[in-house]
């Protein structure tokens, strides 16, 4: 591995000298990890009902431990992302990932309510921190021109893992109890995360490449589609004072809300018509497999077409998706809601990152990306335990629909705002 460096120079070799582009080796851990990590998380619902019977415990009490770990994630991940700017990816997700593991060990133990706060909520949640802003503020770096493109081929691996967790889960509780089942993602969280991070990088430079695996060494950052030189900081205030800064924060906190609220919920929402929980389990897998066609469709389509008609686009799937919802008692009209919201879940995925890369550069992308982050974190800390409280007020989430399809309207509103094309805050 030390031989794709060049020694004398610390610059770019040629790529003839170098057969395989590494950058692929990025983005395959990257998939890993999003596959682990994301398809673990998406389980929750899984286990929701299950442990809400044996303890007795209030809908809104049981998910705030979902709402924290969203919470503390996103604060996690500024901790992370500034040190993944710094350290490097391959340390922080090594180390900081296997808190996923740990905490599914953890849960397999768990008898109060204060612990299901803490395994879940705070230990899982260092472990989340890392899926997020240092993978993909270290896939950035790999890719320019492709960035849309690999960033939903990696962000795809959600999908394949709700394919395989989510009925694996269910298979688990239902045969084994909810505990066992926590062990069996606790060993399989431990093996992913160690594995992956080990392949990490930093960046092109550190191992004598140029991003998209470019053939000519004078190919500088600056001239390369896309992205704005990495020369400079970008101050704070001034990334503060930007109306787009602003406007993508507002993107960020829908597609929190959004997300945190019906992941959480969903599977409930299926037992609660009367379906089994194996039947919620296969309708979450259908719906984090349908995200990965909004994950690679939707940035292929961004990197034609803009951002801003790729997030419209996005969110109206969202609002047709909670729409299906509301008047649908049977299992056809569930998996349409499913098909629809993984749809428009997934593409909101992609843009909100490709579109931080576009407007702030790369310079200090991990740190800006965890700024952003606090605002998807405290609408989906919010969004989750809402609709727990809702349920436990009224006895049905329909408040909690009708709620959704309005945020969703908003974040049309607010795509629009962006601009045909998301233009670089320079200095």
């Amino acid at each position: 591995m030390a031989g794709l460096i060049n020694q004398e120079t610390h610059h770019p070799k040629n790529r003839e000298n170098h057969p395989f582009f590494y950058g692929y080796f990025v983005a395959a851990a990257g998939f890993v990890i999003w596959m682990v990590g994301f398809g673990i998380s998406g389980t929750f619902g899984i286990f929701y009902k299950p442990i809400l019977t044996q303890f007795g415990w209030s809908r809104a009490d049981t998910v705030f431990a979902f709402s924290l770990g969203t919470f503390m994630s996103s604060l996690f991940a500024l901790f992370t992302g500034f040190l993944t700017d710094r350290l490097g990816p391959r340390i922080v997700i090594t180390v900081c990932g296997s808190f996923l593991g740990i905490s599914c060990l953890l849960m397999s133990t768990l008898n109060t309510l204060w612990q299901f706060h803490i395994y879940y909520g705070i230990v899982a949640s260092i472990g989340m921190s890392v899926t997020a802003t240092p993978v993909m503020a270290t896939v950035a770096r790999w890719f320019v021109k492709r960035r849309g493109l690999i960033t939903g081929i990696v962000q795809a691996g959600l999908g394949i893992g709700g394919l395989i967790l989510a009925p694996l889960s269910g298979w688990l509780i239902s045969d084994y109890g909810w505990r066992s089942a926590y062990i069996v993602l606790g060993i399989i969280a431990l093996c992913a995360f160690i594995t992956s991070g080990f392949f990490m990088r930093r960046s092109p430079q550190d191992m004598g490449q140029l991003p998209d695996g470019e053939t000519i060494p004078e190919v500088r950052e600056s001239a390369l589609p896309g992205v704005m030189p990495s020369r400079g900081k970008l101050s704070l205030d001034k990334i503060g004072f930007s109306s787009r800064f602003w406007i993508i924060a507002g993107l960020y906190a829908i597609f929190g809300f959004c997300r945190s609220t019906f992941l959480a919920h969903t599977a409930a929402h299926v037992q609660d018509l009367g379906f089994s929980l194996m039947e919620a389990s296969n309708v979450m897998a259908f719906l984090m497999v349908s995200s990965m066609a909004g994950r690679i469709g939707m940035g292929r389509v961004a990197d034609a077409i803009g951002n801003r008609s790729a997030f419209m686009m996005s969110y109206g799937a969202t609002a047709v998706s909670l729409i299906l919802v509301l008047s649908s008692t049977h299992l056809l009209g569930i998996y349409l809601f499913a098909f629809a919201f993984g749809f428009g879940w997934g593409a909101q995925a992609v843009l909100r990152f490709s579109t931080t890369a576009e407007v702030f550069g790369l310079s200090s992308l991990g740190l800006i990306m965890g700024i952003l982050g606090i605002f998807e974190a405290i609408a989906s800390a919010l969004g989750a335990y809402y609709a727990g409280f809702v349920y436990d007020l009224v006895g049905s989430y329909t408040p909690v629909f009708w709620f959704g399809i309005g945020v969703s309207l908003l974040g049309i509103l607010l795509a629009a705002l962006l601009g045909p094309r998301a233009s670089s805050i320079t200095n």
